[in-house]
């Protein structure tokens, strides 16, 4: 890792990086468990909902000037409603909770510690800015999906080693369009959360 610079971003500040970052999770998210055929426009407009927000976090990976990991954080309250209400209906109060949007890196980067600092700087962050506890979706697949790798592993090991739990209850269903599909389907995914301390 001696070769990365990691660096953070809140709100207005992370906006001349959003189209290298845009890009940068279409690419990643193409791969499974996403399957996710995006938008330059979508990421865009996506993205703004960081840079709108005062305590907002992007984090960036770099390797030389070349962006290769962003990892995104935003208060759950701001985040769109869809991943709200799941919460929220399990009786959680949104405004209490930082929700952390994605984690993207490039594949010859990963097995290198970089999961790991998104996540300390995510939860630095949200901490510092007030919060003291934190969550994200992951996509829910069939363990016999026809487009799952031979050699894909979930994160859910390391999830629960860094101190989140699963909550099956808290399912939030969102549209986008899968790779090989014409229209948009919706798609389920489990929240994960964590007291932070």
């Amino acid at each position: 890792m001696d070769d990365i610079r990691i660096t953070t971003h809140t709100g207005k500040a992370a906006r001349p990086f959003l189209n290298e970052i845009a890009r940068l999770r279409i690419a990643v998210f193409r791969e499974f468990p996403y399957l996710y055929d995006g938008s330059l426009d979508y990421e865009m407009d996506y993205l703004e909902e960081y840079v709108s927000s005062e305590n907002s976090l992007i984090v960036i990976a770099n390797h030389g000037a070349e962006i290769v990991g962003a990892s995104t954080g935003i208060p759950l309250a701001e985040a769109d409603s869809e991943f709200r209400k799941p919460v929220e209906a399990a009786g959680f109060d949104a405004r209490n909770i930082f929700y952390f949007g994605e984690s993207v890196l490039l594949p010859e980067f990963r097995g290198q510690g970089l999961g790991h600092r998104f996540f300390d700087e995510r939860e630095k962050h949200a901490m510092n800015v007030g919060f003291r506890s934190a969550g994200f979706f992951s996509v829910i697949r069939a363990e016999d999906h026809p487009l799952k790798p031979a050699q894909y592993r979930p994160h859910d090991i390391f999830w629960k080693k860094r101190g989140y739990c699963r909550q099956d209850a808290m399912i939030a269903r969102f549209p986008w369009r899968q790779i090989g599909e014409p229209l948009e389907t919706l798609h389920r995914l489990v929240f994960w959360l964590r007291e932070l301390s």
